[in-house]
Order: structure tokens, then sequence, then C-alpha cells
């Protein structure tokens, strides 16, 4: 019980009471009375307030969207014979926030109600929704009721599930959108589907010059590409994939372009997989097909995150030898500053190929680029410290660029790009080897 803001007003009557006993002895048996009645009272509303008046149940979706809000639903339920005016909080979860909270209800005698708030959730994972805590007025206002009602609501928390979807039902579409050319899903020498009227983005070499003569305009060759063929995703969780680029991990923007990709993948007809790693394999989903191969990934993937430890590339290559039989696009995700680690992907690469086909994704920082560059205020200056730290930043962009020369010049696929260019360049890429048939 907590004292209402009314007992407390009542209070101050016998403390102003008190102090005129100063100057007046007779209002001694006055004080002491009315403080009698005011502790009567209190102990009768207490009593009367003891019995719980309100019940709260909680409908919300197990799956959540990180950084969107979601809505979740609480029935009240009042056994008063009397009007209450309740107040609710929630235990969320970590990294969760609300802006609705605490809400505010009245229900009527023996009422129902239903209200909404809405969790915007922070970090991925799985995670509970705790108790409600209920607090409302006893019977004489003196109180205030403070219950907590026990409730485990389990809930998911994926990646924005929600623009993947609108992303990759753009992206099949036969026009440019976020960056995704439409033009690379045609083409190629595969199986003849239909003939078209030719677009800007088309081969030159696909137009057919009868259909052209017969129509007088220009007419293309449209072509089905190979469908059932394998992708692989590798995603790196070692402690190089805990920087942050644009507000997420390095981790993070791999994965939000593994779940559009696979989408994307998945709708065309191919098989998609998962390996994540770090010191050592932490989830593995098989390549399959079909319209739940996508909603694997998902849960294969929405607990993870990046960890405090060295990537071992060759525990990660060695279950893919393992593992995976069937010729594949293994599309690696990761970050290499140092000779070591560089040395050994190289060395890894040589055992995927030519049997798989490799596209590695080293992330292009922004940040170094324009140190090297000497667009910072940083680098700017000619005194301190600017010369020497564009020198070390240009030297990590030319280690970098060696390495991706090198990885090229070895039969492998690189995508040089930053975060923020990750999912489109990547769909690109995708499109582009399916459509040239280099797997």
């Amino acid at each position: 019980m907590i004292p209402s803001r009314a007992f407390v007003l009542l209070a101050v009557g016998p403390v102003l009471l008190s102090l005129a006993t100063l100057a007046d002895k007779s209002l001694l048996w006055p004080m002491l009375g009315l403080d009698g009645a005011i502790v009567f009272l209190a102990l009768v509303d207490m009593l009367l307030a003891r019995k719980r008046l309100v019940h709260v149940d909680r409908r919300s979706p197990r799956v959540m969207s990180i950084g969107k809000p979601n809505n979740v639903e609480l029935e009240i339920r009042s056994y008063a014979s009397r009007k209450l005016n309740i107040e609710i909080a929630q235990d969320l979860f970590q990294g969760a926030a609300s802006d609705d909270l605490p809400l505010k209800v009245t229900l009527t005698s023996k009422g129902r109600a239903r209200v909404k708030y809405r969790v915007t959730p922070g970090r991925r994972g799985a995670y509970e929704l705790g108790d409600h805590f209920v607090r409302y007025h006893s019977p004489l206002g003196m109180w205030i009721r403070q219950l907590r009602i026990p409730q485990r609501t389990f809930v998911k928390v994926y990646p924005d599930i929600q623009a993947v979807r609108a992303f990759e039902l753009q992206a099949m579409k036969d026009r440019d959108v976020a960056g995704v050319r439409a033009s690379r899903r045609r083409g190629g020498e595969s199986e003849f589907e239909r003939l078209r009227e030719y677009r800007r983005e088309d081969e030159f070499r696909a137009i057919d010059w009868k259909a052209t003569a017969r129509n007088s305009k220009l007419i293309a060759r449209e072509y089905q590409l190979e469908r059932n063929q394998n992708v692989l995703f590798l995603l790196d969780a070692g402690r190089l994939m805990t920087a942050e680029a644009q507000g997420l991990s390095l981790f993070d923007h791999a994965l939000n372009a593994t779940l559009m990709l696979s989408h994307v993948a998945a709708r065309a007809g191919d098989q998609v997989g998962l390996l994540a790693f770090s010191d050592d394999v932490k989830s593995y989903a098989p390549c399959a097909g079909g319209t739940s191969a996508a909603s694997r990934i998902v849960q294969a993937a929405y607990h993870l995150h990046p960890d405090i430890t060295e990537t071992n590339f060759a525990a990660a290559i060695e279950q893919v030898g393992f593992r995976v039989k069937k010729r594949t696009l293994i599309v690696l995700f990761t970050q290499v500053v140092d000779d070591v680690a560089a040395a050994e992907l190289l060395r890894l690469m040589r055992g995927l190929l030519p049997r798989h086909l490799p596209l590695l994704v080293p992330f292009r920082d922004i940040e170094i680029d324009a140190l090297a560059l000497g667009q910072t205020e940083e680098t700017t200056t000619a005194t301190g410290s600017g010369p020497f730290v564009r020198a070390a930043a240009a030297e990590l962009v030319s280690f970098r660029d060696k390495l991706v020369r090198e990885l090229k010049r070895r039969g492998a696929h690189v995508l040089d790009c930053t975060p923020g260019e990750l999912t489109p360049a990547l769909i690109n890429r995708y499109l582009e080897i399916k459509a040239r048939h280099l797997l």
C-alpha cells in the first residue's frame, strides 16, 4: 500500500493542530482525537482494499520486428462494484522501449476494457514480456493499492521482416527498385521463355532481329534462369564484426542482406542455407528450397550476435567441405585487417575452388576511406597527428585493396562495397551470377 495524496493532505491537519497546542494546551485532546480518527479510517480503508479487484491478460505477437513498434493488447477486468481509475505498467525485456507506458484506464463497475501499447525492441533474440504492475485507489481514497499480476509472454525479436518482404517483392519486379537492376535477371543462354519489347538495360545480343523486323520495333528474347541451385551464407560472428556502421553492427548489416537475398533466391527457385561462426560454428541451416526456406534462415539466425573472439575461418570452411557436396554459391561476410587472417583466408579459398563458387564480402569502412582521402577535420591539418592518421588509414586501405585483388586473381568473386550499399549490391551480384550461368 502506498499513501495517497489525499491521505498526506489529511495528515497535515493534525500537524498544524499540534503546532497550535504550543500556544493553547486545550487543543491537545482535539488533536489526539483527530489523529485517532485518521488512523482508524486509514486502517479501515486498508482492510477494504486488501481484496484484489483487477485482472489483466496480455495478447502479444509471438514475433516482433527489431526497431519497429509492435502492438501489444491488454484485456483488463474489474471485480469492483465501483468505478476504478487504473494505471498499468509492464515489465519489458532488455533493450525494449515503449512511449505508451504507463497506461491509464477507467473501468466502470464490474467492467472490462481493452487497450493497446507499442513495444519497440532494440536487440534481436528470444525474450519474454514480464509481469503487470497495476495501481488503483482504495475505497476511501487514502491508499494506492499496487498489484503485481504475474504473466510471462515469450517473444522472438527478428530483423525487420516487413521491410525484407517489401524489398523482396519489389526487387523481383521488372524495374529499378532500391538499386536492384531487373535486367540482371534477364538474358543468358538458358531455356528460352518469351519475346518482349526491348528495354534500355537489355544486352544488345538479346535482340531478336527477325521479330524486330516483323514488329517494326526492337524485340528482345527472354530466357529462364536456372533453378534449384544452392546459395550458402557464411556469417562471420567474430570480434571484428562487432564494429558499427550507420547504427548497426557489421554482423547486423550482413544478416539483413542475407535475409533479403534469401527471399529473392527462394522465390527464384534456388535453395538457401546459412552457417554462422566465430571461433567455432554457432548455427547451421542446410540449403533447402520452397516457400519456407527463407523462414528457416530467420529461425537459425535471429538470436545470433557477434562475440569478442577471433574468427576461425578453418572451422567454417571445414564444415562446408563436410556438409555441402553440391556446387554452391558461398557468400562469406567478413572483415579482415591483418596479414595472418588474410593469408589464412587466401589459403582456404583454394579449398573451395573450383568445386564451389565463393563470393566474399569484406566490408569497406567509409570512415577509414575518408581518413585516407583527407576528407575529415582530423586529417586536413598539416600539423599534429593529422598526417600520421592519414598515413595509417591509407595503409589499411592499401592492404584491403591488395587482398581484394589477390582474391579475384585466385578465382573468387569479391563484392567491394560499404555496409549501407550492401543489400542492393549483393542482390545485383547474385542476379548477375545467375544470368552468366557461373553456377
